[in-house]
C-alpha cells in the first residue's frame, strides 16, 4: 500500500482508539489482517491497562500515541489490510487498499436463534443467541448451543429476575455507572447475567461486587469473570455482617440466600444506604423456631401450617422493618415460567424518610409473636 492509503486509514484508526478507551468495559479486541496476494498475516490488539499488540508470535506493549506507527509501518509492506474493531454488541470494519479506504458498522446482536430458547409464551431478556458465551461459561448452555435440560429452570429463573429488575432500574433513575452488590452471591449467576444485560443490552456502565463467605465460590466466580473478560466485576470473600462496601451501592441483590443469610443481605443493603434492595428469600427457619401466638394455636399445632405461617411472618417482618428505616417496599410472587416453586420477591427503594407507623408496627409484632427478628439483630451487630 502507498503512503496516501496509510494516511487515510490513520484517521479511521484514531477514531477506533478513542472508542476503545471510551468503551473500555465493552471492548474485546482489534484484529488486523494484513494481506499479500492470497496470504493473510493476522495481528491482534488487546487493551487492559496497556495496549498489547500480538503479531508474528511476538507480544509487545504500546501507547495510544505510538501503536499507529507500528501498524502503518506494516501496512506499507502489504497489498491491503482489514482492521476489525470488536466490542460487545458491535463491530467496525475498515477495509484499506490503494483503490479505496472504507469503514462499515455491523450490529452483532441482530440474529436471534429462537430454537435455542424453551418456548413459554414470553420474550426472553437474555436470549441464548445473544448471550451464548456467557451462558456457556456459567453452565446453562450445552456445546450445541441449547439449554441443558437440568438448567432450564435455572435459566428461566435468572432471566425472569432480570425482567423484574427493569422496574427497579427505572425507579432509581439513570446513573453514570451502576454499582450492584450481590450479597451471598454463591455462583454469581445473577451478577453475570445482570452484567450482560446492563453492558451489552442497555449499553450502561456498571460495576459489580459479589460477596460470599465461601472461598470456593468466590474463586470460581473470579475465574468466570476473567474468562468472559468482565473486568468490571470483583468478588470478595467476607462475612456479610462485617463487610462494608467502599462505595454506596445502587442496588443490593440476593437470590435464595438461605434463612438468615437473607437478613444479612437486607441489613447490608440498609447499612450501606443502597438505593434499592431486591431479594428473593429462601428457607425460613429463624422465626419458625421462635414464634408463638395463642389465638392461632389451633392452626400452628400442625407443623406444616406453622412452617407456612412462619414464612409469611418472616417476610412480613422484613418488609415492615425496611419501611421503618426509609424504604418503599413492594412484594410480588416470583414464579418462574416453568413451574418452579413459588417465591416472594422483596423490592425496596430508598426514600430516606423514616416511617414511624411501620416502626411502631414492627415493635408491636415482635411483642405479639415473642420474636427477635434476625434483620434487626444484624443491624444492631448481634448474631
Amino acid at each position: 500500500m502507498n503512503k496516501k492509503t496509510v494516511s487515510k486509514t490513520s484517521l479511521f484508526f484514531s477514531g477506533l482508539l478513542s472508542r476503545m478507551e471510551e468503551n473500555k468495559d465493552f471492548f474485546t479486541d482489534i484484529t488486523i489482517n494484513f494481506k499479500s496476494g492470497t496470504k493473510i498475516f493476522p495481528a491482534k490488539i488487546l487493551y487492559s491497562n496497556e495496549i498489547t499488540l500480538d503479531y508474528q508470535a511476538v507480544k509487545a506493549e504500546y501507547t495510544k500515541d505510538n501503536i499507529w506507527d507500528k501498524i502503518a509501518e506494516e501496512m506499507l509492506k502489504y497489498d491491503e489490510a482489514q482492521i476489525i474493531y470488536n466490542e460487545r454488541g458491535a463491530r467496525i470494519v475498515i477495509d484499506a487498499n490503494d483503490k479505496k479506504v472504507g469503514m462499515r458498522h455491523e450490529d452483532t446482536l441482530n440474529e436471534v436463534d429462537k430454537t435455542s430458547v424453551v418456548q413459554t409464551g414470553r420474550e426472553y431478556v437474555v436470549n441464548p443467541s445473544l448471550a451464548k458465551e456467557l451462558l456457556t461459561e456459567i453452565g446453562i448452555l450445552a456445546k450445541n448451543g441449547k439449554i441443558k435440560n437440568d438448567k432450564i429452570r435455572k435459566y428461566n429463573q435468572i432471566d425472569y429476575f432480570v425482567e423484574l429488575m427493569q422496574g427497579v432500574l427505572k425507579e432509581i433513575g439513570d446513573r453514570d455507572e451502576y454499582v450492584i452488590l450481590d450479597a451471598a452471591c454463591g455462583k454469581s449467576y445473577l451478577s453475570f447475567v445482570m452484567n450482560f444485560y446492563l453492558r451489552e443490552i442497555l449499553k450502561k456502565k456498571c460495576r459489580f461486587i459479589g460477596v460470599d463467605y465461601s472461598e470456593t465460590v468466590i474463586n470460581a466466580s473470579r475465574k468466570i469473570a476473567k474468562n468472559l473478560n468482565y473486568n468490571n466485576m470483583e468478588f470478595i470473600k467476607a462475612d456479610l455482617t462485617e463487610y462494608t462496601p467502599s462505595v454506596r451501592p445502587d442496588i443490593v441483590i440476593s437470590l435464595h440466600a438461605c434463612d438468615t443469610a437473607t437478613d444479612m443481605a437486607l441489613a447490608l443493603g440498609i447499612r450501606s444506604k443502597s438505593r434499592a434492595i431486591v431479594s428473593v428469600p429462601c428457607c425460613h427457619k429463624d422465626i419458625l423456631k421462635q414464634y408463638s401466638y395463642k389465638p392461632f394455636e389451633a392452626i400452628t399445632r400442625h407443623g406444616i401450617l406453622k412452617a407456612r405461617l412462619a414464612d409469611t411472618l418472616t417476610d412480613g417482618l422484613r418488609t415492615t422493618y425496611l419501611e421503618s428505616v426509609g424504604y418503599k417496599v413492594s412484594m410480588i410472587e416470583y414464579i418462574s415460567p416453568l413451574e418452579t416453586p413459588k417465591n416472594i420477591m422483596i423490592r425496596a427503594v430508598y426514600t430516606g424518610k423514616i416511617n414511624e407507623k411501620s416502626k411502631e408496627e414492627f415493635e408491636n409484632l415482635k411483642k405479639i409473636l415473642n420474636v427477635k427478628p434476625a434483620i434487626e439483630r444484624f443491624m444492631k451487630g448481634d448474631r
